[in-house]
């Protein structure tokens, strides 16, 4: 029995749901048995949507209740990105409005991110003096890795379809997970002749994967890993296996150029050779009956710490949901090179992740996992894991990258956690962060590296401040 405790006005929820699945009101009002002008008042949040009505949405689309109810702060939180940029510092519009304004039209809230981030890119592009690429083409306002993000962002991502094919080829396979590598070179070979060969770095120059059309031969780099030796096996046999699927999925998100749309092809490949090497039920079975334990998740499937946690923010089938998590992957230097999300959490869109996280103290303590429960400026909290990983460069036998893997859920999936045992999840020590120190205003922050943007900076001779960057409040 659903019940609610206060009025639930999910107007620009609602909005966004028939967008994604791509209906119109008159229709998806028929399916829920409304009239299309209740649903319109619904949509407009003129009417609260009642306990019935979200029992006839999990019916009519096979909803988790919680993701439709559960607030959302990734709207707001990149329209109040925004809108602290220094040019509507006299306007002085809170962070509530810029929620309330994100739940009512959540494609608007989007559109103002969208023309923020061209106006940064033409900025970028007027300082280097580039309009336009070398070929004479004009140069996209957004760059590919951007929309992409944006993209995968917007599905939560989760794509059934690349899950379906997943299970299909799985099926075919029939090899048992701790030992994939043998029945996948197999299945390249006879079904499409590929070889697959292990070469030595000084062949493979700079290349840690490459697939030979005329020859059929498959190359992977000496300097990989098992697990990575497995996952680029199964990008080739994703790519020779469900050609049809990535091509129908690409076209169907129109991306804006070529650019954009190869490296889209390429992050469904990715995503595809993932699901063929941590199939979704065996996957999401065993890590809820293991209480997400990674380590036995690697054991299990053959994978890599950095392949088990990029999968798990993937669980988002419905009927089968796992703990939505977040996980991002950062160097030394705080640059994020990958950022997804199955559930809410507040990324920053235009900066990199907050000092006071420490995710950046995993640098210290390399190869073990450390815990932090997080704070973000919403008052919304997050149970947090990090641990360094180690990446090959591919240049050198024995050259590796250190980087770090933050992930991480909301703090009411804790308990569920085999990382959370023994902690007191009732009354954490909670440590406060924010999104990029420009557009942060938490007072007092020793490890402020800037001032808001929308605030004046406030320096005193006689004065000496905890933070190097005070600022009027």
């Amino acid at each position: 029995m659903v019940t609610t405790d206060k009025k639930l006005f999910l107007g620009g929820r609602l909005k966004r749901l028939r967008r994604d699945i791509g209906v119109t009101q008159a229709r998806m009002a028929e399916e829920l048995g409304v009239s299309p002008s209740y649903l319109n008042l619904l949509e407009r949040n003129q009417r609260p949507v009642t306990a019935q009505m979200l029992l006839r949405l999990a019916e009519a689309y096979d909803l988790d209740l919680r993701t439709l109810s559960a607030d959302d702060p990734g709207g707001g939180a990149g329209l109040e990105e925004v809108l602290a940029d220094k040019m509507f510092a006299d306007l002085g519009i809170g962070r509530h409005e810029a929620a309330e304004v994100a739940e009512l039209s959540p494609a608007l809230a989007e559109a103002v991110a969208r023309l923020y981030r061209a106006y940064l890119d033409r900025g970028r592009m007027i300082d280097l003096g580039a309009f336009e690429r070398p070929d004479g083409t004009p140069a996209v306002s957004s760059s590919p890795t951007d929309w992409v993000r944006d993209l995968v962002g917007s599905q939560r991502n989760h794509f059934a379809e690349l899950e379906t094919a997943a299970e299909a080829i799985v099926a075919a396979l029939d090899a048992d997970p701790q030992d994939l590598g043998p029945a996948v070179r197999e299945r390249l070979l006879d079904r499409f002749g590929i070889q697959v060969r292990v070469m030595p770095v000084e062949v493979m120059a700079g290349s840690l994967r490459r697939y030979d059309h005329h020859r059929k031969r498959l190359m992977v780099s000496e300097t990989l890993a098992p697990a990575s030796r497995i996952f680029a096996m199964c990008y080739q046999l994703g790519l020779m296996e469900a050609p049809e699927a990535l091509t129908r999925l690409a076209d169907r998100f129109a991306a804006p150029d070529r650019a954009t749309r190869q490296l889209l092809k390429v992050f469904l490949d990715n995503y595809l050779a993932a699901a063929i090497m941590m199939p979704y039920e065996p996957f999401h079975a065993a890590m809820e009956a293991g209480g997400y334990d990674i380590e036995r998740a690697r054991s299990r499937f053959g994978v890599s710490y950095e392949q088990a946690a990029q999968r798990l923010t993937t669980l988002s089938r419905p009927g089968a949901r796992g703990i939505p998590f977040f996980m991002m992957r950062l160097d030394a230097a705080g640059n994020i090179s990958k950022r997804f999300a199955a559930g809410p959490f507040p990324f920053s869109r235009f900066g990199g992740a907050c000092p006071r996280w420490n995710v950046h103290d995993s640098f210290k303590t390399p190869g073990r996992i450390v815990t932090q429960v997080i704070e973000t400026p919403d008052a919304a909290r997050y149970f947090t894991l990090s641990r360094t990983v180690r990446r090959v460069s591919g240049l050198q036998a024995g050259l590796e990258d250190e980087l770090v893997i933050g992930l991480g859920c909301e703090l009411k999936y804790a308990s569920k956690l085999v990382y959370a045992r023994g902690l007191d999840i009732a009354a954490p020590v909670t440590v406060e962060i924010g999104p990029s120190c420009r557009i942060c205003e938490r007072p007092a922050c020793p490890q402020r590296a800037a001032a808001p943007i929308n605030r004046t900076l406030l320096v005193e001779e006689a004065t000496k401040s905890v933070t190097p960057f005070p600022f009027a409040r």
